[in-house]
């Protein structure tokens, strides 16, 4: 009988299982998902000192400042540009023209001040440009008559279902050294966003001394290198509360009302925390988790009469953006979206929602295609099950505030998540026609062009399959 003999491994197998280990090394498998092995370093979030550069103000007298723009009107033909003076009023007259045309043409906003406690804001212009042309390069001139700037934008192609667009994702943002990273690191990612869907919490002004509203400013001028030339569709957090009895300020949101406006009226929104855009081939839907938002009340009533406006024939993809994350498996804020989860829950799966993107939570996690509402207080059903026609919902709070990371998970990792980490970035909604979307998460630490998770997504009205759980350590 022939003795077998032993033949060593050959060198591509040796390469296969060294790989599989290190890929193996780097994660760890739970009940749920991937939870990270990367370990990020962690140290307190340090704001950037005020002389910083990325504060600077603009030379000249009274030159405008905080330049921001967002969509103007529902389809996106229409854009509102913001900014301030500090010296006095100036002109309210924006000058536009189209790239390459000498046909220029001026639009007359409005001005406002406010007081916060013993702060007095500047001069807050805001201006609504209308009846732009779709996909098309747009100047603009701010500061008339005085220390003019001028900058650009992209209107985004007229509303359809294959026409591809690119969103960027960033959450809870504030100014730190990390924040200025966040954004370096989405300004130079190879996959350019053409907008971006802010999920909450910009400047944290709430956290210093008396809310002091200087920390508006300066967080308008750090963000301008962006905001001014793409629009950021706003979501309210927590920080743009700003409710303070204890020094007598008792108006919620009064600094982001005066500041940063919202089409909400042309979605037939009542209030600005709440509101719906078109744009490209997707359909957003802002809530708002710190508005009244049960029955009956104005929010509630909007978005039930809302969701079933949507046309998937025109716009496929549907998103919806809320500060409070509905399934979180972080030790912080951990339940607090739960009331908003289970009053809105069933419309979302009902109207098939693509994709859910939250802040509040400084870290991030990706969900499974999960739902729990077949729950009722006699059935016991509470856990959360997999669901084709349920949003994925993505926490990315990371952007890099003050207040530092969330390191703490909940053990063992529940089984609605897919993928979570404890480090700052942002994320890229990269949209290809009506049936697939390609999202990536990337964090600070990486390379511009390296994802650190990601995922096809599949869309549910016009591809309803179940993805692949994506996930990189």
């Amino acid at each position: 009988m022939a003795v077998p003999v032993f033949s060593p491994p050959s060198a591509f197998t040796v390469y296969v299982f060294v790989v599989l280990g290190l890929i193996l090394s780097q994660a760890v498998f739970c009940n749920g998902g991937l939870t990270s092995n990367f370990v990020r370093k962690v140290e307190n979030s340090v704001d950037m000192p005020l002389e910083s550069d990325v504060f600077s103000l603009p030379p000249g007298r009274n030159a405008p400042q905080q330049v921001h723009i967002t969509q103007g009107d529902h389809e996106g033909r229409a854009v509102i540009v913001s900014w301030v003076t500090m010296e006095d009023p100036g002109s309210n007259e924006v000058i536009y023209w189209k790239d390459k045309s000498e046909d220029k043409k001026s639009a007359q906003g409005s001005v406002s001040k406010y007081k916060y406690h013993d702060y007095t804001s500047g001069f807050i212009h805001h201006c609504t440009i209308k009846s732009l042309e779709h996909d098309t390069k747009y100047y603009y001139q701010v500061g008339i008559g005085q220390n003019p700037r001028t900058f650009w934008f992209m209107t985004p192609p007229k509303v359809g279902p294959d026409v591809p667009y690119t969103f960027g994702v960033i959450g809870d943002l504030g100014q730190t050294y990390d924040s200025n990273t966040t954004l370096t690191h989405y300004e130079r990612n190879p996959v350019k966003g053409q907008a971006v869907l802010f999920v909450g919490d910009l400047s944290y002004a709430d956290n210093y001394p008396n809310h002091d509203n200087t920390r508006w400013d300066s967080w308008a001028r750090f963000v301008e290198r962006s905001t001014a030339y793409q629009p950021w569709i706003w979501t309210t957090g927590n920080h743009e509360i700003d409710f303070a009895p204890e020094i007598g300020e008792t108006h919620p949101f009064k600094p982001f009302k005066h500041r940063y406006q919202t089409p909400y009226k042309a979605s037939n929104s009542t209030e600005p925390f709440w509101y719906s855009i078109k744009r490209g081939p997707a359909y957003i839907i802002v809530l708002s988790s710190y508005s009244a938002y049960g029955k009956y009340t104005p929010q509630h009533q909007w978005l039930e009469e809302e969701l079933p406006k949507v046309n998937r024939s025109e716009t496929p993809w549907l998103i919806v953006l809320v500060h409070s994350p509905w399934y979180n498996s972080y030790n912080y804020h951990y339940m607090e979206g739960e009331t908003m989860r289970v009053m809105f829950e069933p419309w979302l799966v009902q109207h098939k929602v693509d994709i859910v993107f939250s802040g509040h939570v400084h870290a991030y996690e990706r969900s499974k295609r999960v739902s729990n509402i077949g729950y009722n207080i006699i059935n016991g059903k509470c856990n959360p099950v997999e669901d084709k026609s349920a949003p994925i919902y993505i926490t990315i709070g990371d952007g890099g505030n003050i207040e530092g990371l969330a390191t703490n998970m909940t053990e063992p990792q529940p089984d609605y998540s897919a993928f979570r980490e404890a480090s700052f970035g942002h994320a890229i909604l990269d949209i290809k026609n009506r049936t697939h979307a390609f999202y990536s998460w990337h964090r600070n630490q990486d390379g511009y062009a390296v994802t650190a998770d990601s995922v096809w997504v599949c869309n549910r009205f016009w591809h309803p399959v179940v993805e692949s759980t994506g996930g990189r350590a």
